[in-house]
């Protein structure tokens, strides 16, 4: 399977789409995924719709669950070609 590029979101209906597609592209179930962050099928569905309602930590690890990586930076700029970054 083909890595999944990244791609930048400024909505959070973009946010909910992100998360269905590469749940499926991997051939989850919402019943799947909702027992790996600990939430019911009906839980995923709803966040999925409505992914504003999602706490930073069940997005963490949501895109743990689903091998995505979260990375943030300023508009316009292109990634950087190393994946260390210092502190």
């Amino acid at each position: 399977m083909d890595p999944l590029p990244a791609q930048p979101l400024l909505t959070g209906d973009q946010l909910g789409q992100a998360l269905r597609s590469t749940r499926k592209r991997l051939k989850m179930n919402q019943a799947t995924i909702g027992a790996k962050l600990d939430l019911s099928q009906n839980r995923v569905s709803y966040l999925e719709l409505h992914p504003e309602e999602l706490s930073f930590k069940q997005l963490l690890t949501w895109c743990s669950a689903l091998g995505l990586e979260l990375k943030l930076g300023a508009r316009g700029t292109a990634p950087s070609k190393s994946s260390a970054t210092e502190w």
